[in-house]
């Protein structure tokens, strides 16, 4: 399984969830990694803020840092190679560079009695409701 880490720009905590306004993309992107996790993927976050010297300790990130400044950032590594840069992807997008199936559960429409195709034996509708 491909290792999976997160390069945040400089923010108040480890996941931006926090404080009293919530950026609703962070919260979204902080849902899809633990989800990712609960695939068995392994997942690791950095903050520029808080652990500086993970932004320096890997070229790809350095690199994108030092030749388009924090514009590059959130930026994700998949073992090591950037994947995305400059936004937080989906969980489909998250899910395909893991290598994850996302599995949609279908919207099944079952008849009730009351549905069109509810007529009896007798060719005359139900009349349970």
């Amino acid at each position: 399984m491909p290792e999976l880490r997160v390069f945040d720009p400089p923010m108040c905590c480890a996941t931006g969830v926090c404080g009293t306004s919530v950026d609703p993309e962070l919260a979204r992107f902080n849902a899809d990694l633990d989800w990712l996790k609960h695939q068995g993927i392994v997942v690791q976050r950095f903050n520029l803020s808080q652990q500086p010297g993970a932004f320096v300790e890997h070229a790809p990130v350095k690199q994108a840092l030092s030749e388009r400044g924090n514009a590059c950032l959130p930026l994700i590594l998949v073992d090591d190679r950037v994947a995305v840069e400059g936004a937080y992807p989906t969980r489909e997008t998250l899910a395909a560079l893991a290598g994850v199936v996302v599995r949609k559960l279908e919207n099944s429409v079952t008849a009730s009695c009351c549905a069109p195709s509810g007529a009896s034996s007798s060719g005359k509708k139900s009349s349970c409701c």
